[in-house]
């Protein structure tokens, strides 16, 4: 309960903060109605779970393609610029969505990859700055841990009412909201009026994907806590591609529409905003103990999965993922807040993208593999098989960071 109400102190009486943080969650939500609407029409049309796996690639790939331009954007310019412009930019690439008909189904993987392109530069920009507008330590991990529980309140809140929301009004109604949510969101964030970032001086290097990339890449060799938050959300990616075949799991083994689906991704969302509450309580700030609980996390995401795959009914099914993303949740926002706290601000932009670049790359892998191996032997197993690809990849996560953990200083 202590925890709880220092994280709602932050929204009472840190402005800025509480505007990010709601322009924030109007996007997720939008993300989310999208997805559900999307996961089902590409299931209706072609009835093949390789391209749905393939849409949660256009979700999330092009973002990977992007992160060497947007960290070093989020580390040369005004961030809060930058959020405004790129959040207008994503609502006109929203616009495609109304245009997908039976025979336009490409224009969902265009048009959903472009706003996911776009996110490469919102993600570091905004995980960047929450630091930069954190008064205290004790409020960054209190703001840390309500960013984290948010993307997965969202993601229950969207999901669960996108995919309603879609069947009554229809599915064009579903990107309509989302379009509105990137410009409402943009209008807020320009409402901040903290820098968001450290002054950088009148003469701004010019943005340089490759060595400013390389730069990041060479603080985290030199780093072996960095290396290793950087390598925590990659490991948990391996077998988080299991995300990708739950619209097919919810309409194959439940015989569900969009608001199973919805009921799934919502779950998924429960456990995504309950899980980094729950962890930060575990890790108390201390860097050793974040990197144990990452490691912990995956295993509990692998559990909740082999339960998923073995359920027999689709309530029983939703218990399953929220369990498993109570992990998921604490594992994401945990390795974020380790990062926030042990890079410099100038490297700080770039060192976020690069992790959300590693888990984007490693989940489109992930997602592509998953939905191979469900054309072959079934959404059911599938779940089963990455959850315990999800278990291994754990195990040896917590085994390589062993000495890490018992010889890192508290933070």
């Amino acid at each position: 309960m202590p925890n709880v109400l220092r994280t709602n102190n932050v929204l009472r009486t840190n402005r800025d903060l509480r505007i990010l943080f709601i322009a924030q969650n109007l996007s997720f939500m939008g993300d989310w109605f999208t997805f559900v609407a999307l996961a089902g029409l590409v299931q209706d049309v072609t009835s093949s779970a390789l391209l749905v796996s393939l849409l949660l690639v256009a979700f999330s790939l092009p973002s990977f393609l992007a992160s060497p331009i947007g960290g070093p954007v989020a580390d040369r310019y005004d961030r809060r610029t930058v959020l405004v412009i790129v959040s207008l930019a994503q609502a006109l690439a929203a616009c495609g969505l109304l245009f997908i008909g039976e025979s336009q189904i490409w224009l969902a993987f265009v048009s959903q990859g472009l706003i996911a392109a776009f996110a490469a530069f919102v993600r570091p920009a905004v995980e960047a700055a929450v630091p930069n507008l954190a008064r205290s330590p004790e409020e960054l991990r209190s703001a840390n841990a309500l960013f984290g529980s948010s993307w997965g309140v969202m993601l229950a809140v969207g999901a669960g009412l996108g995919g309603v929301f879609a069947e009554v009004f229809g599915r064009q109604a579903a990107f309509i909201a989302d379009i509105a949510t990137f410009v409402v969101a943009a209008g807020l964030i320009a409402m901040i009026k903290q820098p968001m970032q450290e002054d950088r001086g009148p003469h701004r290097a010019p943005v340089r994907p490759i060595a400013d990339m390389r730069e990041a890449i060479q603080l985290a060799r030199r780093d072996t806590m960095i290396m290793a938050l950087l390598a925590s959300k990659m490991t948990f990616a391996i077998g988080a591609g299991v995300v990708s075949q739950l619209a097919v799991y919810a309409a194959d083994a439940f015989s569900s529409g969009d608001a199973g689906r919805g009921m799934l991704l919502g779950a998924r969302g429960v456990g995504s905003g309950i899980g980094p509450i729950i962890g930060a309580r575990f890790a108390k700030g201390d860097v050793r103990r974040v990197l144990l609980v990452c490691g912990v996390s995956g295993l509990i995401f692998s559990v909740g999965y082999i339960a998923a795959s073995a359920a027999p009914f689709l309530i029983i099914a939703a218990v399953c993922v929220m369990f498993a993303h109570l992990g998921g949740g604490a594992q994401w926002t945990l390795s974020t807040y380790g990062l926030q706290v042990s890079a410099p601000d100038e490297m700080r932009g770039r060192l976020l993208a690069g992790d959300f670049a590693l888990i984007t790359l490693t989940l489109a892998v992930s997602s592509v593999a998953a939905g191979l191996v469900s054309e072959q032997i079934g959404a059911r197993g599938t779940v089963a098989v990455f959850g315990a690809l999800a278990a291994a990849s754990s195990l040896v996560y917590l085994a390589l960071t062993s000495k890490l953990r018992a010889g890192a200083t508290s933070t």
